[in-house]
């Protein structure tokens, strides 16, 4: 039987999440797709008197899109116990930091960039559908927001 080809890894993507005091390790999986890596910036426009010629632009807020982990695995079931303390248990301010590391089609053990978010919150954990005759992983989509978003080559 043929070597599968290198270039279909399942799972692409590690994602860590520790906690903000001592940065214990509370999370970790892999996931197959992972969206929602952006920042944007709203610039603000200041007219100056006597300048005709176009107006001063500045930096404004920047806000953050959620990120979206799709098709996951994890080890434990420690990030249902995360989104379930930040939601029913009313641990709403259970905020984690975390990386995302992003891994080479050809060495899957060496990583190529690390995302770093800060102060995320879980807002959606969607299982798999279940099935007898599939194959399907544990975690369907997990959406988190956060408060900052870093990227870090390695």
């Amino acid at each position: 039987m043929a070597d599968a080809p290198r270039e279909f890894i399942p799972f692409r993507f590690r994602v860590a999440l520790y906690d903000g005091e001592g940065g214990n390790l509370l999370c970790r999986g892999a996931f197959s797709e992972v969206s929602g890596l952006e920042a944007t910036m709203a610039p603000k426009a200041l007219k100056e008197g006597g300048r005709n010629w176009g107006e001063v632009q500045l930096s404004g807020p920047t806000t953050f899109a959620p990120v979206i982990l799709k098709r996951g695995i994890t080890e434990l079931a420690d990030l249902w116990q995360w989104f379930d303390m930040s939601t029913r248990q009313s641990n709403y301010a259970l905020r984690v930091s975390g990386t995302i590391d992003v891994f080479h089609p050809e060495d899957p053990d060496k990583p190529l960039l690390r995302w770093r978010i800060t102060n995320a919150l879980p807002t959606k954990f969607k299982g798999p559908d279940l099935s007898a005759t599939a194959s399907q992983v544990a975690i369907e989509e997990l959406q988190l927001v956060h408060e900052g978003l870093e990227l870090e080559r390695t």
